[in-house]
């Protein structure tokens, strides 16, 4: 009967874990953060970053505006 008990228990541990990754774990709050940036907000970070250089930055800035 004991054995029993402890099967079944490392059975409901062993689903739990798969059920918890197909969630996403315990990291899926993480990693769904709001983004409350606009786009041009965006784009001025890119360009400050050093990722766009001026003339991609003028003509994405114009194409949002």
């Amino acid at each position: 009967m004991g054995i029993i008990l402890i099967i079944l228990v490392i059975g409901l541990v062993g689903w739990l874990l798969t059920q918890g990754q197909a969630a996403g774990g315990c990291h899926a709050v993480a990693r769904t953060t709001v983004n409350t940036e606009t786009p041009l907000e965006i784009l001025r970070k890119r360009y400050a970053r050093g990722e766009i250089d001026r003339n991609e930055y003028e003509s994405r800035k114009r194409d949002l505006i």
